[in-house]
């Protein structure tokens, strides 16, 4: 069982930037690949980005490359998601996954649950206009 506490939400303005953390229960970047996905109220969820530490190989969503990037500490159990460049339509709750199954070529659909089987609580991302 992998419990997963994603923090680092808040509010700030357009053109400003925040740090995700997403944070494990126990040492799993040797087994599963971890990212995110965000969700509006009425919208699709979107995969946003997630990595795979074992190779490094990642995967970021179009809407956000040039801007948002993941990377993990293994000693610390935690990734991250440096966001850059906020825009309003970057208004979201942010979510936590991990999974074996499905590899970073999943991370677009990871907020169906197809190969991450574990995901954590949101933390809410407020980008002011």
């Amino acid at each position: 069982e992998v419990q997963l506490q994603a923090s680092g939400g808040g509010t700030v303005q357009a053109g400003g930037s925040l740090r995700l953390s997403c944070a494990a229960s126990r040492y799993i970047f040797d087994e599963f690949v971890v990212g995110w996905f965000r969700q509006v109220p009425g919208k699709e969820p979107e995969g946003v980005s997630c990595i795979n530490s074992r190779d490094g190989s990642t995967w970021l969503a179009d809407s956000v490359k040039g801007r948002f990037t993941i990377s993990s500490d293994n000693a610390k159990n935690t990734a991250y998601l440096q966001m850059n460049s906020l825009r309003p339509e970057d208004t979201a709750v942010y979510v936590c996954v991990a999974g074996g199954a499905a590899g970073v070529a999943g991370c677009k659909s990871a907020y169906k649950g197809i190969g991450y089987d574990y995901r954590g609580q949101g933390t809410l991302v407020t980008v002011s206009s």
